[in-house]
């Protein structure tokens, strides 16, 4: 992932604290290729993006669902220049291969501010549980980012009976 200048002031994004935290560790790899589900659209461009969807990634392999035999052929003359974007735009050349399997491509998640629940307060057991999950990380600041990260969201969800 390609870093970006920090602004003084202003907190982490969530990626930076992910890439620091995964540093060395085999979710690295994995967070570095579920960069390429959030550049895609920015990285193909809209019209293409409306016809075909990353759907898999394993090696480098990419399996990109496309709607249509047409646009299959197109984008087949086009893979090695989308897989040199995708590169550019993650900071690592992660993308090798794409495949290109016909189908109906998912459609991309649209953004709509949902109605957030009212927070609630966390059970002992959910708040050792959180203690448990943020332990391995070693440095303070990150791990109390983490752990306020996944108090805020559980304190949002129902709670499990």
């Amino acid at each position: 992932m390609a870093d970006k200048k920090q602004k003084p002031g202003f907190p982490k994004p969530i990626a930076s604290l992910l890439a620091e935290a995964f540093r060395g560790k085999p979710l690295e790899k994995r967070l570095g290729e579920a960069e390429v589900w959030r550049v895609w659209e920015a990285a193909v461009g809209p019209q293409i993006a409306a016809r075909a969807r990353p759907s898999k990634f394993h090696d480098g392999v990419l399996t990109v669902v496309v709607a249509s035999a047409p646009w299959m052929q197109q984008l087949s003359f086009m893979k090695r220049d989308i897989a040199e974007r995708l590169n550019g735009r993650i900071g690592k050349n992660l993308v090798r291969e794409i495949y290109l399997k016909a189908g109906r491509p998912p459609r991309p998640e649209e953004r709509h501010p949902a109605e957030r629940p009212a927070a609630r307060l966390l059970s002992e057991t959910e708040e050792s549980k959180i203690e448990a999950a943020v332990s391995v990380i070693s440095d303070a600041e990150l791990r109390q980012a983490f752990s306020d990260l996944i108090r805020k969201q559980l304190s949002r969800t129902p709670e499990k009976k």
